[in-house]
């Protein structure tokens, strides 16, 4: 009875086991990621493309990570159990315990995980009124397009703009933007 327990607790192991390394393997490599975020929307990377996952927020106990988890701790801790000469159920409820608190480690710290994400998309739209510094040359009387240099939620973007003012604005000046036109273009003013 003794060895049909303990090829058990082996058995549990070497799945459980199996299954965190091919995960571990498959995350090294980029083919770990969570099914529900296969399926990527049309339009990614644009500020409505749903790429935060709302319904992530809580903590997912069954999952195949955590019961590999579990499967793997109750397995390793049944066998060192048996191993130590422990009765059955000192050895059961010792591995139930560890594979118990593997599984929510395990949740806990994907849990965690899931709230690291960040939506890093740009939103031309918030250099609206802010100040930019001319690249090249914007022509006057909205007679073409130049380009502009803006700080937009910490980072530099590179926008094509016009200006409706008499004069042209030369490269290095500093410009207001006034508003958005389209995705990627933009009115602004010189600053006097």
């Amino acid at each position: 009875m003794a060895g049909s327990i303990q090829t058990v607790y082996i058995l549990c192991a070497a799945a459980g086991g199996t299954v965190l390394v091919a995960q571990t393997v498959m995350l090294l490599f980029g083919h770990g990621a969570d099914a529900d975020h296969a399926d990527v929307p049309h339009d990614i990377g644009s500020a409505t493309s749903g790429e935060v996952h709302e319904a992530d927020s809580g903590m997912s106990l069954l999952s195949v990570r955590t019961i590999a988890a579990f499967l793997a701790f109750f397995g390793l801790a049944g066998w060192a159990g048996e191993r130590a000469g422990w009765g059955t159920l000192p050895t059961l409820a010792a591995a139930l315990g560890a594979g118990s608190v593997m599984l929510l480690a395990v949740a806990w710290l994907f849990s965690l995980q899931r709230k690291l994400s960040a939506q890093g998309n740009l939103e031309p739209a918030r250099a609206v009124g802010m100040t930019a510094r001319v690249y090249l040359r914007i022509p006057a009387a909205n007679s073409g397009k130049g380009k502009i240099h803006v700080v937009v939620q910490g980072r530099t973007a590179e926008l094509a703009a016009f200006t409706k003012h008499a004069n042209s604005i030369d490269t290095g000046a500093e410009v207001r933007v006034v508003r958005q036109v389209t995705a990627d273009t933009f009115e602004v003013e010189p600053i006097v």
